[in-house]
């Protein structure tokens, strides 16, 4: 009997946590919706028909985060323009924030996500070779960069998965270096971009 309640409570300790809406308490599926706060850059889970009463409110507290990835094959970003970003590493997303009625360059960092100081000027000059930018929402996508991988890549990307590259890197980079679990992980999350994207051709405007 003891063996019984021994193997019981493993059982229990061992369960997967319960998540729940953040707005209705509903229980949700391991791959479910997200809503974020733009004026304090913060995510909550939801239900699907908590998610669909924010789908037109653009204006309001919350907005709901689209789940479509968009590939782009032939963004152009020459190393000149990518050194004037001011981003110190290989990897970025950035988005339109409507709160702080600008740009934001963001990058993962074993101390969460950092911001970079952005030329207003620089941005400008990626967005008139690559208009495809101009279709990015404001607080729930954002333009997310990955120089590290060769060739490089580059995403139209639900804002979610942006700090949910960013909360793996912050949880598992050990010393210097990272460490070898945080680089399967890092190169596992693009795979599963890659698989999931839709690829856009745009064709680049003319020089």
């Amino acid at each position: 009997m003891n063996n019984a309640f021994s193997e019981l409570r493993r059982f229990v300790r061992q369960r997967a946590p319960v998540e729940r809406c953040e707005l209705c308490s509903a229980l949700l599926p391991a791959e479910h919706q997200h809503l974020i706060e733009p004026k304090v850059r913060q995510l909550l889970c939801a239900c699907d028909p908590c998610a669909i009463l924010f789908s037109d409110q653009q204006s309001g507290r919350y907005k709901r985060v689209p789940r479509q990835i968009r590939s782009l094959p032939r963004f152009q970003l020459t190393d000149a323009q990518w050194d004037e970003l001011m981003i110190p590493i290989s990897m970025a997303f950035l988005f339109q924030s409507s709160a702080e009625g600008k740009i934001m360059a963001m990058y993962p960092s074993p101390a969460g996500a950092t911001e970079s100081l952005l030329k207003l000027e620089s941005w400008d000059e990626v967005v008139r070779a690559n208009p495809v930018l101009l279709q990015m929402t404001a607080d729930v996508e954002a333009l997310l960069i990955n120089r590290i991988a060769v060739p490089n890549e580059y995403y139209l990307a639900p804002i979610d998965e942006c700090y949910k590259l960013v909360g793996m890197i912050r949880a598992k980079w050990r010393g210097l270096s990272g460490g070898t679990e945080v680089w399967k992980d890092i190169y596992a999350f693009f795979q599963s971009l890659r698989q999931r994207a839709t690829t856009v051709l745009e064709e680049q405007p003319n020089a």
